[in-house]
C-alpha cells in the first residue's frame, strides 16, 4: 500500500482493458504505463517508489516517463486536504486513467471531485393504508358469559417510594439522631425532592443533613425541616448544548507533474503549468532583431 502521498486512484467509469491499451506509447512510457495500470489503488506512485520497482530506469527516466503519460491524458497529480476539525493535512494522490482523456475531461472531473457532495436528505416512504374490504353483515353468535375478574389485591399494588421518601427513611441508618417516621418523611418528601431537582444524589443529601452534628437532637423532624431549607444547593444553569460536528475538510488543487507546483485544474494544460509546458530555449538562439 501507499505511504500518505501520490497513492494510486483510478478514475471510475472505464472501459475494460484491451491489449493495445498502451500499445501508441514509447517502449519507456508502455512499460511504466502498464506496470502502473497492474497495481491496486492506493499503492504508491510516486517517482522513487516506481525507480525502486522498475530496476530498468533511474528516477530521472521515470519522472520524464511520467510527465509523457500526463501529456497523453493517462494520469493527473493533485493535492487534497483531507481531515476534521483541527485534525487536517495535505496528501497528494495520483489519479489514474487506462483510457486517454483530454484536458477538458480532466479538468470537470477535478473541478467535481473538489466539489463537496451534500448528504443524501432521506424521503419519507408514503404507507398505504389497507382499505378494508365491505363485507356483507352476517349473525353473530349470541356472546357467551364471561367470568366476573378477580378483585385485584390492593396491598400488592401499592407505588414504588421515591427518591425523596428513600433517602429520607434512611437517615436512621445512618445516624439514629435523625430516626424519622413515615409520617415525618411523608411529610418532608417535596423539600427532599428539590435537592434532587438540582441535581444532587442521595449520597450528597444524605452527608449535608448528617454532617456536625449536636450531641442531642430533641425533634428529628424538625432538625432535618430546618436544614432541608438552610442548606438547599443552588440551581446551576443547564450545560451548554455541544457544537455540531463539523464536516469533514476536503480541498483539491492539481499538482503540475513536473515541478509539483499547484493550482486550479483549469490552469494545466496536459497536467503540466505554464513554464513546464515552454520549452527552455537552446544555447545561443536570440530573440532579438536579425541585423
Amino acid at each position: 500500500m501507499a505511504r500518505a502521498g501520490y497513492g494510486k486512484r483510478s478514475v471510475p467509469e472505464q472501459r475494460p482493458p484491451l491489449e493495445g491499451d498502451f500499445a501508441f506509447l514509447p517502449e519507456r512510457e508502455r512499460h511504466i504505463a502498464g506496470y502502473i495500470e497492474a497495481l491496486s489503488d492506493g499503492s504508491a506512485v510516486d517517482i522513487k517508489s516506481l525507480a525502486k520497482n522498475l530496476p530498468l530506469y533511474g528516477q530521472a527516466a521515470v519522472g520524464s516517463a511520467l510527465k509523457a503519460l500526463s501529456v497523453a491524458g493517462h494520469l493527473r497529480r493533485v493535492r487534497e486536504l483531507r481531515g476534521e476539525n483541527d485534525q487536517v493535512r495535505w496528501v497528494t494522490r495520483t489519479y489514474w486513467s487506462r483510457n486517454a482523456h483530454d484536458n477538458e475531461w480532466w479538468n470537470a472531473f477535478l473541478t467535481a471531485e473538489a466539489t463537496p457532495v451534500p448528504e443524501p436528505v432521506p424521503v419519507p416512504v408514503p404507507v398505504s393504508v389497507p382499505v378494508p374490504a365491505s363485507v356483507p353483515q352476517q349473525r353473530t353468535a349470541e356472546p357467551e358469559p364471561q367470568p366476573e375478574p378477580r378483585p385485584e389485591p390492593e396491598a400488592c399494588e401499592e407505588k414504588r417510594p421515591s427518591r425523596a421518601f428513600m433517602a429520607l427513611a434512611r437517615l436512621g441508618r445512618r445516624d439514629a439522631r435523625l430516626a424519622l417516621s413515615a409520617a415525618d418523611c411523608a411529610e418532608l418528601e417535596q423539600l427532599a425532592a428539590e435537592w434532587f431537582e438540582r441535581g444532587v444524589g442521595a449520597e450528597y443529601l444524605t452527608s449535608a443533613l448528617t454532617s456536625g452534628l449536636p450531641d442531642s437532637v430533641g425533634s428529628p423532624f424538625g432538625f432535618v425541616r430546618r436544614r432541608l431549607r438552610d442548606k438547599l444547593p443552588p440551581r446551576l444553569p443547564a450545560p451548554a448544548p455541544r457544537p455540531a460536528p463539523e464536516a469533514p475538510v476536503r480541498r483539491v488543487l492539481v499538482e503540475c507533474t513536473e515541478c509539483r507546483t499547484p493550482g486550479r485544474p483549469e490552469a494545466f494544460i496536459d497536467g503540466l503549468c505554464r513554464p513546464c509546458r515552454q520549452p527552455e530555449p537552446e544555447p545561443g538562439t536570440g530573440t532579438g532583431p536579425a541585423v
